[in-house]
């Protein structure tokens, strides 16, 4: 492929299997650095398999996750984190009982001993100057936030992490018009401050706006791609 010298991620002829069933047959794409690339295709296409491949949550039986030049997909979640990679689930997998601010601190786990506090203070207020109502619910527990914030909330911590790819599976799911194009003025906003973005969308045309490439999958293979910018 044209440009993939310059590729942030990059992986040629994945494979990887759920259980005995074939999730990934044969996938490669590549995505430049401050890029926003979305992932579209039907129900069970493989979407959700690839995210999990690249971050270390499915095992990749064949072929290569590359992280700007570095082999990865044969490390543990945890140091695919600590490289840079980040991972909202369409879930989004808080933890309930714990306050905003400290499943937002639970975000930068892995910084802790690397950096200073100050630091990650830093890190929350940009988080509430993206979501300001974070800053309104910062004492309340996560789950009783709407879904809405819940999901403000889920890419939130993920930024805690210090990402330089930001993996989002479906992170505007059941939002009301409004929120929508709220989340994906934030996503465009993270672009232009240098974070790369993986994204799976249902809604195309709201994720095509802001994409500077589309990947289309089925039965678990890109069957498209192309530039959408310039």
């Amino acid at each position: 492929m044209m440009g993939q010298n310059r590729a942030i991620l990059q992986m040629n002829d994945v494979h990887a299997n759920y259980g005995s069933v074939p999730a990934l047959r044969g996938v490669s794409l590549y995505i430049r650095q401050g890029e926003i690339a979305v992932l579209t295709g039907p129900h069970g296409s493989g979407k959700t398999a690839m995210l999990k491949a690249i971050c270390g949550l499915l095992s990749v039986v064949r072929g290569k996750v590359l992280f700007s030049g570095l082999s990865i997909h044969s490390l543990s979640p945890e140091k695919i984190v600590a490289l840079g990679i980040a991972y909202v689930d369409e879930m989004k997998l808080l933890f309930p009982s714990m306050s905003v601010i400290d499943n937002l601190i639970l975000g930068a786990y892995h910084r802790h001993r690397k950096e200073g506090r100050d630091k990650i203070e830093q890190d929350i207020k940009t988080v509430y100057q993206l979501f300001p109502v974070l800053k309104e619910r910062r004492k309340q527990y996560a789950g009783t936030l709407s879904g809405g914030e819940q999901r403000m909330l889920a890419i939130g911590r993920a930024l805690m992490s210090s990402p330089r790819l930001l993996l989002l599976d479906c992170p505007t799911l059941g939002l009301a018009p409004k929120l929508v194009k709220k989340v994906m003025g934030v996503i465009s906003e993270l672009r232009d401050q240098g974070v790369t973005i993986l994204l799976i969308e249902q809604k195309v045309r709201t994720a095509i706006n802001i994409a500077d490439r589309r990947y289309v999958m089925e039965e678990g293979r890109i069957i498209s791609e192309g530039s959408l910018s310039g």
